[in-house]
């Protein structure tokens, strides 16, 4: 099964500095090696973003920066996992890494979980 984590914070005014790389390029390279890291990306701050918002037929575009929000989404990771308990660790291990923010967990929709699923109920 596949989760997507969401990494969200505040959002920062500087880029990371090269020991938050390094140890974060270590994690992202062990997840790659051990199977359970799929896919992961940072963000680039909302300054340089869009957000487009439809409402009873009507789209509107805003250009970030989005000052008004608390918590922005920092970057994404597609994990790859036998159990949601699993993914959680992962999230809890990266979480010790990044510091301070969240991350929300979804599992992915894939054809032969959801196929199970309506095949039990």
């Amino acid at each position: 099964m596949r989760f997507l984590s969401i990494y969200k914070t505040a959002e920062r005014t500087a880029p990371p500095s090269q020991e938050e790389m390094a140890t974060m390029g270590k994690l992202v390279e062990e997840g790659f090696k051990a199977g359970w890291l799929v896919a992961t990306e940072g963000c680039l701050p909302s300054k340089l973003g869009a957000r487009v918002r439809s409402s009873s037929g009507k789209q509107t575009v805003t250009d970030g920066p989005f000052t008004e929000s608390k918590e922005l989404v920092a970057g994404f990771a597609i994990l790859k996992v036998n159990s949601k308990e699993e993914a959680i660790e992962l999230t809890r291990k990266f979480l010790q890494v990044a510091g301070d923010g969240e991350c929300e967990l979804r599992q992915i929709y894939e054809v032969d979980t959801c196929a199970s699923a309506a095949a039990k109920a």
